[in-house]
């Protein structure tokens, strides 16, 4: 668990970091996490090294064996002097990073980086964050900002940071503190609803799981917890190996994005998803019957070229909106049974464009809608004050809504102003329960905050989603008191006022 201690530290270094003149969150970030992987490296062959002493069976290296190679490691350069760690990590280290291969680092010959030939014999054994290194830059401005750094990580690793579930938590703590929206409208989904989404849909260790505009991968990692939570002490070898990689996929257009993705599933033991630099709505995406689950919150705006969309999803609606192609897409790359949960703004419930209604004609007619939960707008502040809904399906190809559950949302545990402050209000448990028990559900008034609506009354409503027409609002009698009585006591007033003026008189 993260301490209030080990935030402090964590808020030091970032401190650090702003201080040096490094003042977006999403820099910093990326800046810690080339250092938290160079880390890794060195860590991960002192346990190689560890074992070949056990039992004398050469390891694969990962650091040349040669002087410079060496140097290269934390171990080694972290108590260095300022200004030679620096030299080193952005003459060498750095650059060695992005030409990383077969999940070794490249040497040095005569000060100059040596390539790694290719070698047919061997798969690409590379992290998928080492994947995505080619285009990062060092950004640490001065030796002493990255011995300051240097140091503050080494004392969260050696005294705070006692295995891979808190690295994961501390790597989660830095990325609540992207507070700004990307300009394609993305933002970072709050932990305590993606984690509800997660419990709605229940995933286990031999689903195959995507998010097609992953970011920082939150979705991924949640399902990741689910699983480990409920069947770590039950899953077999197969099933741990396809947890290890295969059975975690998201795509991203941002590499930046993909690289802390990446970092923050290799923190929570997924060492080789499926990370990749995908435009999930344009023909270059032509994945389709894949995944027995999907988790998103696809972003809201941004454009799109029309003529790059894949033409399959324009057949189900023919948009350039990002939120209705991606309900399209989750259909097509779903295995039919899959299952989606998914966010959306409230005008994809409601839209009267054709593009809108096809899409949910389509969700109602073709598949199985299970739920519609209508979200505060306060969900996503401070990044944005959009009002959005959750939706929930199964692909079937054959229909099968019958009927649809709506949930009005009222509170989720924070208050929905900027600071979000732990409040006791929370519907998200109720939801959890109400959801995996819906034959209660049947015979709930409209004026609850849940109830069941037939298809054939959405269909009437033009595929109608949002709660607002169909909950009925229960509305309470008020007695007032007679006209005559108002007036007696207006007058009982005027006097009490007329004698309190003559008395203040009096006082003159």
């Amino acid at each position: 668990m993260i301490t209030g201690a080990i935030k402090n530290k964590i808020d030091k270094i970032w401190t650090d970091l702003w201080a040096g003149g490094i003042t977006n969150p999403l820099t910093v970030i990326e800046q810690l996490t080339y250092l938290m992987f160079i880390r890794s490296l060195d860590e991960k062959e002192l346990e190689n090294e560890e074992y070949e002493n056990m039992t004398g069976e050469a390891m694969e290296k990962i650091f040349p064996q040669s002087e410079a190679g060496q140097s290269m490691r934390w171990s080694k350069l972290k108590d260095k002097d300022s200004r030679e760690i620096f030299a080193i990590m952005s003459s060498r280290v750095f650059p060695a990073i992005k030409k990383m291969k077969y999940g070794k680092l490249p040497d040095f010959v005569d000060g100059e980086l040596q390539e790694i030939p290719d070698d047919p014999r061997k798969q690409e054994s590379n992290t998928a964050f080492a994947r995505y290194m080619d285009d990062a830059m060092f950004l640490i401005p001065t030796p002493q900002v990255l011995e300051k750094i240097i140091t503050g990580l080494e004392d969260l690793y050696l005294n705070d940071i006692s295995d891979l579930d808190m690295q994961g938590d501390l790597y989660e703590y830095m990325l609540g503190k992207l507070a700004t929206a990307g300009q394609n409208g993305q933002f970072r989904t709050p932990k305590h609803i993606r984690e509800m989404m997660v419990e709605l849909l229940q995933p286990t260790p031999d689903d195959t799981i995507c998010d097609p505009a992953c970011g920082t991968a939150g979705f991924l990692v949640s399902a990741c917890e689910y699983i480990r939570r409920h069947y770590e002490d039950t899953m077999t070898s197969e099933q741990w190996e396809h947890f290890a990689g295969p059975a975690f996929t998201g795509f991203d257009m941002d590499r930046t994005m993909l690289r802390i993705s990446a970092m923050n599933l290799m923190l929570h033991s997924i060492t080789n998803p499926e990370i990749d630099y995908k435009d999930s709505v344009s023909k270059q995406n032509q994945i389709r019957g894949k995944y027995t689950v999907c988790l998103a919150n696809p972003p809201f705006k941004g454009t799109i070229d029309a003529e790059s969309i894949n033409d399959d999803l324009k057949a189900v609606t023919n948009t350039k909106k990002t939120e209705l192609l991606f309900l399209a897409l989750f259909l097509r790359i779903m295995a039919t049974g899959g299952r989606c949960a998914c966010i959306v703004p409230d005008g994809v419930l409601f839209g009267s464009s054709k593009a809108h209604k096809s899409i949910r004609q389509e969700l109602i007619e073709n598949h199985q809608l299970r739920a519609v939960i209508s979200m505060p707008s306060g969900v996503f502040k401070p990044y944005a004050g959009v009002s959005t809904a959750i939706l929930v399906f199964t692909k079937t190809g054959a229909g099968g809504t019958d009927k649809v559950w709506f949930y009005d949302m009222t509170a989720d545990g924070f208050s929905l102003d900027d600071k979000r402050s732990e409040v006791k209000e929370n519907d998200i448990p109720d939801i959890i329960a109400r959801f995996h028990n819906m034959e209660a559900e049947a015979d709930r008034a409209r004026s609850e905050k849940s109830f069941m609506v037939p298809k054939e009354e959405i269909v009437e409503n033009s595929y109608d989603l949002s709660i607002n027409k169909y909950k009925k609002a229960e509305y309470v009698a008020v007695e007032y008191p007679s006209t005559a009585e108002l007036m007696t006591r207006l007058h009982e007033l005027e006097m009490e006022i007329t004698a309190g003026l003559a008395e203040l008189e009096e006082m003159l």
